[in-house]
């Protein structure tokens, strides 16, 4: 997909803060934010207007034509239901927001849609699908893999060779010791240490991490 030079934010929260900062550093213009909280419509976050909701046919027309677009939502649900409908309505795909201190091994591969924050590091070799939410300092080792619709708090590390499966939660300082696999939709509570496998859906926290009764 052809880079624009100007972008459409989906979300005025404050990732959505985060994402225009991204944006506006990267040399990007942010066009505007559609976020579906009527209350927000027509107001400004630096300088910028929340224009209307997300299903918004008047600012949708402009995403792969003149705009591209990005989804800062930090809830899986409604970023997966805006990716289907960037894709359905406007035959494209978000683009990644990237802090320009990021560092991204040449090896590494990238999907779409993603939020890097500062200071985050992917290594070499290191896998990271598309819609993913890495926070302020993450690690993501070499040859680590992190699927789609991934959340990595700030400060986590995902050591080498480490799987982190689909709309997997990985909380702040957490820690994946290498090689480990952390299951789709699993949760990882803020700073544990993770030494064996994690279920699908299944919620661990402490150091060793737990499995979380109830």
């Amino acid at each position: 997909m052809e880079k624009k030079d100007a972008v459409i934010i989906f979300g005025a929260s404050s990732l959505g803060k985060a994402a225009l900062e991204i944006f506006e550093s990267n040399g990007m213009v942010a066009y505007g934010f559609l976020d579906d909280t009527k209350a927000l419509h027509g107001t400004e976050i630096n300088n910028v207007t929340v224009l209307g909701s997300t299903d918004d046919d008047t600012y949708l027309k402009l995403i792969g034509n003149s705009c591209d677009a990005f989804i800062a939502s930090d809830e899986p649900k409604l970023r997966e239901g805006l990716t289907k409908m960037l894709h359905e309505r406007r035959q494209t795909q978000a683009v990644n927001a990237i802090h320009s201190t990021a560092s991204i091994a040449h090896s590494a591969s990238i999907g779409h849609g993603n939020f890097i924050n500062g200071a985050a590091v992917i290594g070499a070799n290191a896998e990271v699908g598309s819609h993913c939410l890495i926070h302020t300092g993450a690690i993501i080792d070499f040859e680590a893999v992190v699927e789609d619709f991934v959340q990595i708090g700030a400060g986590a590390v995902i050591n080498a060779g480490a799987k982190i499966e689909k709309g997997a939660f990985i909380g702040t300082g957490a820690v994946i010791i290498g090689g480990i696999t952390v299951g789709k939709n699993a949760r990882v509570g803020a700073g544990s240490v993770v030494i064996a496998p994690v279920k699908d859906k299944e919620t661990v926290f402490g150091n060793p991490a737990q499995a979380m009764k109830g």
